[in-house]
């Protein structure tokens, strides 16, 4: 019903910048909120930033003034830019997404396939 499909991970040098973007398509009525977690091995996935619609945005500590989360609405994507990227950041990040579908007009819980970010010298 709804895709999202990633791009942007890769393997940078710590204090580098990278951007992932976050695709969604589908049988889309309504995005009510999209945002970026991470995983790493043996590790909960864990909230990176958020983006909900009236423009509410949420950072978790680990990435303030580091982060930004920014949306494109008429393209229903969402970007995470990453600067001043540290070792520690190194994860898969996935993509979610609240979406109201057309189907039943209800809202249902959607997770990109992962992107892998890599922080290393």
């Amino acid at each position: 019903q709804v895709q999202l499909v990633e791009s942007g991970g890769g393997l940078v040098q710590p204090g580098g910048s990278l951007r992932l973007s976050c695709a969604a398509s589908g049988s889309i009525f309504r995005i009510n909120a999209m945002g970026w977690y991470r995983q790493t091995p043996g590790k909960q996935r864990e909230l990176v930033a958020t983006w909900a619609r009236g423009g509410n945005t949420n950072y978790a500590d680990s990435v303030k003034d580091r982060f930004a989360i920014s949306r494109d609405n008429i393209k229903n994507t969402v970007y995470l830019q990453m600067h001043s990227l540290k070792p520690e950041d190194t994860a898969v990040y996935y993509c979610n997404a609240k979406v109201v579908v057309k189907f039943d007009y209800r809202e249902y819980d959607y997770w990109g396939q992962g992107t892998q970010v890599t922080v290393s010298s």
